[in-house]
């Protein structure tokens, strides 16, 4: 069974996320999205919120399955049998970037490989982080993310303006 994981922080997941599931869940027996916590970035969704949002966003994709994990990839890939690492990719800046952390990951788990999927030309401009920034000043971006995560994103907002 060819198992691959799809790492990210997903706050919030967005359609491009969802483009890249579509498509490798046709490639691969089972995709894991395993949500992080990120260090560096502050989190406007908790990890659970994000987690059930990837849930309900993907529900029509049978061989899906959303965790939240911490620690290194490497050893979550070994715990979940993973060969596959998915990265999205919107552009060379985003290549040079992950291409690097392939690498580490390949010396770290030399049997995993990471698989590198161009983002959908309607998505190139969409990033988690740009849809926050939009959201929380006002702007619509219901075509960024699925119907649910803006619902999540105006109740979020509502309870930081109170």
């Amino acid at each position: 069974m060819k198992i691959a994981v799809y790492p990210g922080s997903f706050d919030p997941v967005t359609r491009g996320h969802i483009d890249i599931l579509e498509r490798t869940s046709q490639m691969f027996d089972k995709v894991v999205v395993a949500v992080v916590h990120n260090v560096t970035k502050h989190a406007l969704f908790t990890l659970d919120e994000r987690k059930e949002m990837i849930k309900k966003s993907t529900k029509h994709l049978d061989n899906i399955e959303v965790e939240c994990f911490s620690g290194l990839l490497a050893d979550y890939l070994r715990q979940k049998e993973a060969t596959i690492i998915i990265r999205g990719l919107r552009s060379m800046v985003d290549f040079e970037y992950e291409s690097q952390m392939s690498m580490i990951n390949r010396q770290l788990i030399p049997q995993a490989d990471t698989v590198f999927i161009m983002s959908d030309p309607r998505y190139i401009f969409v990033s988690s982080s740009g849809v926050k920034e939009a959201a929380l000043l006002g702007g619509d971006v219901s075509s960024m993310v699925p119907p649910l995560v803006e619902k999540g994103l105006q109740e979020k907002i509502k309870q930081i303006k109170i």
